[in-house]
């Protein structure tokens, strides 16, 4: 019986889809991620170090997560496992880690793979704790949603998150060429027909290696197909840039660039080019909600909810109609007032936070509701704003081992300049009753 299913390793590959025959034998051959498995990338550092600690990969689908996984497994000789949060409850993960339990105890670690590891609630995220603090697991989660939001402060303090870049034309060009390499078959395209391939993939390595196979598959003898000639063949939309081949990034560049130069009609212009090309709404339009955020801000703060409120339209309406919504939001955004203002403190106060790391703010502002704290102080001095002249009572909030820092410097335009004189009034008031 074991016979009847042996077969020799080339005709197992054979049958393998291509992509899985073209998987990474080692981090160098990994492309599209230099950042990470690159000489200098973050990985390599790691694995250098000769210590991997538990990783978030944080990615568009068809950007390495998984393959990059398996290969740290095989660097660090640790035992690989995988599994999904879409598949596996409680239950599966106990199993889990019980067998990694048993095998750390022939002195061997497991790398435990999650995919869609945002899928899973808080219980089960939680119970991975334990087995990452006493080293049973090294953890790798694959997600394609900002785990900020979709994943527990508890497990995040305990890893570093990890960004994969979806791939862009010049790594999706290399995965061909060593597809072509591999079948020592040249994809039968023409120089529009390849580049529209690569757009059809949308910065998904593994899409362009599936679509590159099905072509193979398809294509008759001695065929050279064109750009429209694929797309009735896969029947599969690629977006219609013009014969420049500015694809997607150079149009949602040239759409955010035209909003924050305050021109309208330029905007309309790029915007109505990416749904000509059947370009993603929703995509679009979180492009335009980070406009109203960073280059409009508090010069306007009407941008922001008008913008969230076209999304709402687009996905109540649909084409055509949503459509509108959207235009109406590209429109407002382009003739608001701008400024960076907020986006620049934002930047600002991170970097001050990373600087001075975890303080405690002082105790006159913290709340005392043990026994204990109030023994220690806390809450001590506050006093309530409400109830003070001017509703104001210019109290120190950073922390006592910080200097008071400015990081929000509004600009003389729009809704801002009123905020300036409020700030200026506020800081008087401070300098006077401190």
């Amino acid at each position: 019986m074991g016979d009847l299913f042996a077969a020799d390793t080339e005709t197992i590959e054979g049958l393998s889809p291509l992509a899985e025959r073209l998987r990474p034998k080692s981090l160098d051959e990994v492309v599209g991620q230099e950042h990470l498995t690159g000489p200098d990338g973050t990985i390599s550092r790691m694995i250098s170090s000769g210590s991997l600690g538990s990783m978030i990969f944080w990615g568009p689908p068809g950007t390495g997560k998984t393959t990059v996984a398996r290969l740290l497994a095989g660097t660090g000789d640790l035992k690989f496992v995988q599994v999904s949060a879409i598949f596996s409850g409680v239950a599966d993960l106990k199993k889990v880690f019980g067998a990694a339990k048993v095998h750390r105890s022939t002195g061997k670690k497991t790398l435990l793979f999650v995919d869609e590891i945002h899928r899973f609630n808080k219980a089960q995220l939680d119970s991975f704790l334990p087995v990452m603090e006493d080293g049973t697991i090294v953890l790798v989660g694959a997600t394609t949603e900002n785990p900020s939001f979709e994943l527990n402060a508890a497990l995040l303090s305990r890893s570093t998150v990890l960004t994969f870049k979806s791939h862009d034309e010049q790594s999706l060009a290399k995965l061909l060429e060593r597809a072509e390499e591999l079948e020592n078959s040249t994809l039968p395209l023409d120089e529009g027909a390849r580049a529209s391939l690569i757009r059809m993939a949308d910065g998904d390595g593994r899409a362009i290696i599936s679509l590159a196979e099905e072509i193979w598959r398809v294509a008759k003898e001695s065929e050279v197909l064109s750009a429209e000639a694929l797309q009735e063949v896969l029947q599969r939309r690629a977006p219609i840039y013009d014969k420049g081949q500015d694809g997607h990034y150079n149009l949602i560049s040239a759409l955010h660039k035209s909003v924050r130069g305050s021109d309208p009609d330029a905007a309309l212009y790029y915007l109505a080019r990416m749904m000509e090309a059947g370009e993603d709404r929703r995509f679009i339009g979180r492009r335009l909600v980070v406009m109203a955020s960073e280059d409009i801000g508090n010069a306007d703060p009407q941008a922001l909810p008008v913008t969230m409120a076209a999304v709402q339209a687009f996905d109540f309406l649909g084409p055509e109609e949503g459509d509108r919504a959207l235009a109406q939001a590209c429109v407002y955004l382009a003739s608001a007032p701008k400024s960076n203002a907020v986006h620049v403190a934002i930047k600002k106060a991170k970097q001050s936070a990373r600087e001075n790391g975890s303080l405690l703010p002082p105790r006159h502002i913290l709340n005392a509701p043990t026994k204990l704290m109030k023994e220690q102080g806390y809450g001590d001095g506050y006093r309530y704003d409400h109830d003070q002249p001017d509703g104001f009572s210019g109290q120190n909030y950073f922390p006592e081992q910080m200097d008071r820092e400015t990081y929000y410097e509004p600009v003389e335009r729009g809704f801002e300049r009123d905020i300036i004189k409020r700030l200026e009034y506020w800081d008087r008031l401070r300098k006077e009753r401190s």
